[in-house]
């Protein structure tokens, strides 16, 4: 880690860790860190052999406690809307990442810092988690994508609540309306992900590229338009190296290994 390094970044094994490290600020993310995330996003995408990214903060006080507010407040409506649109930005490279993403929830995750595991594509949270968007208690709204996902993942209704009131919730409640795929004691937190990370790297590599695509972009869609768009998908897999090991391990009832060709 150099000094001043607000995003470390490690992958091994084809598993790549982004870990906000702002600790003194609850990994509040300022200008210089959105900065330094989406570098690290950069890495990961370009990394032939990442084949998925965990990303999380440091401590275990929070995961990103939301934006740097010593910042936000000095902002003009211009700069406001324009940090708005990076983040926005950052996040939408994170969510069309090209492979799965998990976020390992270690505490608050407020503000950006719930949308920037709402822009992953699964999400854990340790057992002390509390999730919210607390925007309207600071005047504004959330402006890195959280009016958006978060609707599309636990619907309108529950949206709207945690979005106007502002009010966070614990861990139980975030499963129970499908914020978070999983819960776990703090201490088994990481190895879960990481586990959950291994378990997606036995997966076809091309295969899961083409599942996010297909679920991501068939949201933007009618119905109709997303079978299109699934069944196109398909075929293109069809054409694969990978198709073909991948039937022929289970017909010969061996692990594949995918090339992701």
């Amino acid at each position: 880690m150099s000094a001043g390094e607000r995003v470390l970044y490690e992958a091994k094994d084809g598993i790549a860790r982004l870990t906000v490290h702002r600790p003194e600020k609850l990994n509040a993310l300022d200008r210089k860190t959105m900065q330094e995330l989406d570098e690290r996003i950069a890495s990961a995408r370009d990394d032939g052999a990442v084949g998925v990214l965990i990303v999380t903060g440091a401590g275990d006080k929070a995961f990103v406690a939301g934006a740097d507010i010593n910042e936000l407040a000095r902002q003009t409506p211009v700069e406001g809307a324009a940090f708005a649109r990076l983040g926005q930005a950052v996040l939408d490279r994170l969510e069309t990442l090209g492979k799965p993403s998990i976020a390992a929830i270690n505490g608050f995750a407020l503000g950006g810092g719930l949308e920037l595991a709402l822009a992953c594509t699964l999400r854990l949270a340790s057992e002390n988690a509390r999730l919210g968007l607390p925007e309207v208690t600071l005047g504004i709204i959330p402006g890195y994508g959280g009016t958006q996902r978060l609707s599309r993942l636990v619907g309108r209704g529950r949206a709207l609540e945690l979005i106007l009131t502002g009010e966070a919730i614990d861990a139980r409640e975030a499963h129970r309306i499908g914020l978070v795929n999983r819960i776990l004691p703090p201490s088994e937190l990481l190895p879960a992900a990481e586990a959950l990370a291994t378990m997606l790297l036995r997966r076809g590599p091309l295969a899961l590229r083409h599942a996010l695509q297909a679920v991501h972009a068939g949201l933007q869609m009618t119905q109709a338009e997303g079978l299109g768009l699934e069944a196109t998908l398909f075929g293109i897999l069809c054409s694969t190296e990978d198709m073909r090991e991948g039937t022929r391990a289970f017909l010969e009832k061996r692990p594949p290994s995918y090339k992701g060709r």
